[in-house]
């Protein structure tokens, strides 16, 4: 042990303790001697000293137990030589008490950062510090990880203003609050002072007029201004007239300040930002030898100019797009806000982190230099995942020892492996075993936690039947996490994912929307720390291409990918990469791309049925009864549901769409994966369905029709004809194309959806470019089709439609994320309880949805057409179902207003307004059902029983929409005007 000896003796007694300290230890200094000694020999000392010890005999001793720590072990003669720690008292001040807050003493190392009283220098310092080891970790570079620091260091600078201090006194003084943990969202002044600035706008502010620091480039301060404003979410302060949040400039928070607290306590407050800055720097000092872990001291006083162009300062925006010309020009936009991203989670999680220890465990870490044990915790640790994989890749060896489809999917995996691919891109024909390729890339890149998204829950499913299967990882902790589905499976066992567990599986298959939480909510926002470190497989990621605001966050994901530079954890995987998209928004290399042919030599005829009017539903194709074992795969559910009425007593067909109630969903997924699965019961004969069956479902059928869509997913649907490659004569592929559409309008039912959808011209440009090649070759194999799609995207002409609709979409997103749809917003609300019932969120890139209910309507089965009888029971969170607002509202069309119905009617019902919040005529609007509705217990009402139309006393809504249930299935919901003008064929 290394000990230091001070020595205060007097007189005499000063060259006796002289003798004996030169005899052991190395003077140091006059009255200092410093030494490495064993605990016999230190005790040897003692007793020397004591022998020999009189009234003027004073010596320390201490053991260095670090750098910036040592510990009193004894004192021999006169303790009142020195304090309780041994320390020699050398000088004194009446002035110890520099300020004055809430009537109690306080000097500068008594301004806390949160009820667990951590010093705010200490919090400050541990912050930047994690967050900067956090960065360098996620992103091994060196610029973003110092703008972390700096970051970190001022977040919470805003701490030291009076009204902060005050209430935190307060609740210091209150009982136990020392026991209490920070909540995530920060400790802020009492939500009643909703007019007063939150820390993080003085924060802000504070740093945009004192710091002096010096950035590595001009872009890396404001990531800093990004993160120190949005490391906690927006305070809600009421709404504008154009529906914007409230939000306070630079100039008001500054103003704000000086109405309430004075110009001079302002002024005393700048002062302690520079005593804090100097503290933070004398932490690090003690702290590392690392020049990195220094700030810049801040500004003694304003600058003059810094307080004029407040005025105009405006504060950071959470998403920053701009409309652009071509596709390309969106990749400064994308980049710019990945970095914020990055800079904003590890501040933040560094936050989260450093708030949950005491202020002893604060202290401890900074004295024994064990902050980075901290930042160790947000990380990932290696569970043998890896290990299991490997083993089940050896069972497919072992299985099939000479396949030449193991030997290819194993070079596939290893060219995506290659250290000089940030993002690998994999695309294949669908059956080539692209998701076993994906695992094998995984244990080539050391993976320790993977997490698969896809684009919707039926996806999610499908790659949760695979991975769970004997064949693939029945013992490895693989985990469903979505908005429908929270469950752990391991051994054949599942069980439901504990509350705050989710994502602790070793695999997480979960959608894009649980993904993008991470960077468009406050909440969340340290799951982006986990996303980086994890292995990410974004499965059939081509769906998001043409969806507004999905093709900008995605892009967002992948370029904090690509901001981690040389580890490669990234993969894209699709049957459709669509290369222009790759190139020009993700901004990839396409010669990165790596292909694998497929396996499947089955041959193909691909069939246009002659154009036919869309009006004539008698002559439509994709009403016409189909021969067994046909899937009939459609643009929209209302297709598809038409089509299954008026074929389902000729056919022995399933229905599958998105518009069932969550029950049905589930039972109806099962049936249809069952049935057309590889060696599946062929219970049913025909599938008729939505775009939800189009991909990464494992099912087969011997001949499919699909309506006109664009390549992606023409080639999506073709994947599950004939997917095991089983049939021996060619499998027929039939495209309907309304005569409209194939004449080059875009009138009809089709073409405005494909215009909504964002893909009208690159569907017009794939349907020509498919028809003259198939003039020249009508039957074809797997790969010559896919070559055709590589083709397509190579044409200028084509391309030019491909960038139509891309930036169409991308003008979209623009639109949405500049309408604050996407800011983090934080509401007032002391009484806020857990609410255990489904909940929809205020705002979704999906669309606007609401819980809803309806009545049940028989169609085609010999019951009762219209029961006394609902879709669900309201308190079965199970059976709920949601459709969009612009659904129940007519689209803007007053007389298939379904909610303005409800509100003029719904409230006769007994015992419904009050669950509604309703509790007078006056309060009957159509806002407060839009808003009750937002749970699924009070749902709006779009059709009614027989019973309640009675006691209404009302006649249907003639737009009403009920939910249908057919011979041997449901139909799901469904509007009244859909049926009755539909041929009276349908319901025979």
């Amino acid at each position: 042990m290394m000990v230091t000896f001070i020595c205060e003796c007097e007189k005499k007694a000063l060259n006796r303790t002289r003798r004996v300290l030169d005899a052991f230890a190395n003077r140091i200094g006059s009255r200092t001697w410093q030494t490495v000694i064993t605990e016999e020999g230190l005790q040897a000392v003692k007793k020397l000293l004591r022998k020999s010890a009189t009234k003027n005999t004073a010596v320390a001793c201490h053991w260095i137990r670090s750098r910036s720590r040592s510990e009193l072990q004894w004192v021999v003669g006169n303790q009142y030589k020195f304090n309780d720690q041994g320390i020699v008292p050398v000088n004194y001040t009446n002035q110890l008490n520099v300020l004055k807050m809430d009537e109690l003493d306080v000097n500068i190392e008594e301004y806390f950062a949160n009820t667990k009283k951590q010093p705010l220098a200490q919090h400050l310092f541990a912050v930047g510090y994690v967050a900067y080891k956090l960065c360098l970790q996620l992103t091994n570079n060196e610029t973003m990880a110092k703008t972390a620091f700096i970051t970190g260091c001022w977040h919470d600078m805003g701490k030291v203003d009076d009204v902060f201090a005050d209430w935190l006194i307060k609740e210091l003084k209150k009982k136990g609050i020392l026991n209490q943990e920070v909540p995530e969202s920060g400790q802020h002044v009492d939500s009643k002072a909703k007019n007063y600035p939150r820390h993080n706008e003085i924060s802000l502010l504070l740093f945009y007029l004192l710091n002096k620091q010096t950035f590595a480039n001009s872009q890396s301060k404001k990531y800093t201004e990004h993160a120190i404003y949005w490391h906690h979410d927006k305070w809600f302060r009421g709404v504008e007239k154009n529906g914007d949040y409230i939000s306070f400039s630079l100039d008001m928070v500054y103003n704000k300040m000086i109405e309430k607290v004075g110009v001079d306590k302002f002024n005393t407050l700048l002062q302690l930002v520079r005593t804090l800055t100097q503290q933070i720097n004398i932490i690090a000092e003690n702290y590392s030898e690392d020049d990195n872990l220094l700030i810049n001291h801040a500004n003694s006083n304003i600058d003059e100019d810094k307080l004029a162009e407040i005025e105009d300062a405006h504060l950071p925006k959470y998403k920053k797009y701009t409309t652009k010309l071509n596709v390309e020009a969106y990749q400064d936009n994308i980049l710019e806000n990945a970095k914020c991203n990055i800079v904003r989670t590890v501040v933040v999680t560094a936050d989260r982190l450093v708030s949950s220890l005491s202020a002893d465990q604060l202290t401890a870490h900074l004295e024994e230099q064990t902050l980075d044990a901290v930042a160790e915790t947000a990380l990932l640790n290696d569970r043998g995942l890896t290990v299991a994989i490997s083993h089940c890749l050896e069972q497919f060896n072992i299985k099939y020892p000479d396949s030449d489809r193991n030997k290819q999917q194993t070079q596939a995996a290893l060219e995506l492996s290659d250290d000089e691919v940030m993002i690998g891109v994999l695309k294949g024909p669908a059956g080539c075993g692209k998701t076993k390729i994906a695992l094998e890339w995984a244990v080539n890149t050391y993976a320790r936690k993977i997490i698969w998204v896809c684009p919707r829950v039926q996806v999610c499913q499908g790659m949760l039947t695979d991975l769970t299967s004997k064949e693939y990882l029945p013992e490895t902790k693989i985990e469903i996490c979505t908005g429908e589905f929270k469950t752990l499976y391991q051994y054949g066992k599942s069980i439901t994912t504990p509350d705050n567990q989710e994502f602790s599986g070793d695999i997480v298959i979960t959608t894009i929307d649980q993904i993008l939480n991470t960077i468009t909510t406050h909440r969340k926002v340290t799951g982006l720390v986990q996303y980086m470190n994890a292995h990410v497989v974004f499965d059939e990621y081509h769906e998001y291409i043409n969806m507004p605001g999905f093709n900008l966050l995605f892009a967002e994901l992948v370029a904090c990918k690509r901001l981690q530079e040389r580890k490669n954890n990234c993969l894209l995987v699709s049957a459709t990469p669509n290369p222009y998209f790759v190139k020009e928004l993700l901004g990839l290399n396409q010669d990165d791309m790596v292909g694998i042919e497929s396996f499947n030599r089955s041959q193909y005829k691909i069939e246009f049925v002659p154009p036919f009017d869309e009006g004539d539903e008698a002559n439509n194709p994709l009403y016409q009864t189909q021969p067994d074992n046909t899937f009939i795969i459609s643009n929209t559910a209302i297709t598809a549901q038409r089509g299954f009425i008026r074929n389902q007593a000729k056919e022995k067909a399933l229905l599958f769409h998105s518009k069932y109630k969550k029950l049905d969903k589930e039972v109806l997924f099962k049936k249809v994966f069952e049935t057309f699965k590889y060696r599946g019961t062929k219970d049913y004969a025909v599938l008729r369905a939505g775009p939800i069956v189009q991909a990464s479902l494992n099912i087969s059928c011997d001949r499919m029709m699909t309506e006109i869509t664009h390549a992606e997913n023409w080639l999506q649907r073709l994947g599950r004809l004939d997917r095991f490659g089983e049939n021996s004569d060619p499998n027929v592929y039939i495209t309907a194309v309304p005569e409209s559409l194939a004449n080059g309008k875009q009138s009809g039912a089709c073409a405005r959806f494909l215009n909504q959808s964002n893909c009208l011209q690159s569907t017009k440009a794939w349907h020509s470019f498919l028809v003259d090649k198939i003039t020249e070759k009508p039957i074809m194999s797997i790969a010559e089709i896919y070559q055709i799609y590589q083709d397509f995207y190579d044409d200028p002409v084509v391309q030019k439609a491909v960038e139509q609709d891309m930036l169409a979409a991308l003008k979209k997103s623009v639109d949405l994320i500049n309408a604050k749809i996407m800011d983090p917003v934080a509401f007032p609300n002391k009484n806020k309880t857990k609410v255990d019932k489904p909940k929809i969120k205020k705002n979704s890139l999906r669309g606007e949805n609401r819980f809803v209910q309806m009545a049940v309507w028989n169609i085609g089965n010999g019951k009762e057409e219209f029961p006394n009888e609902y879709a669900y029971d309201e308190a079965d969170t199970q059976g709920h179902l949601t459709l969009e607002v612009k659904t129940i509202c007519g689209n803007d069309d007053s007389e298939k207003d379904l909610l303005a119905f409800m509100t003029k009617k719904h409230h006769n019902i007994n015992d419904n307004a009050e669950k509604y919040g309703v509790t007078d005529r006056t309060k009957y609007k159509d806002k407060i059902y839009l808003s009750s509705s937002k749970v699924s217990e009070t749902p709006i009402y779009l059709s009614y029983i027989p019973a309640d139309l009675k006691q209404l006393e009302t006649r249907p809504h003639p737009y009403a929409i009920y939910y249908a249930v057919g011979k041997f299935q449901p139909i799901g919901a469904l509007s009244r005007d859909q049926i009755t003008t539909f041929n009276e064929l349908a319901l025979e």
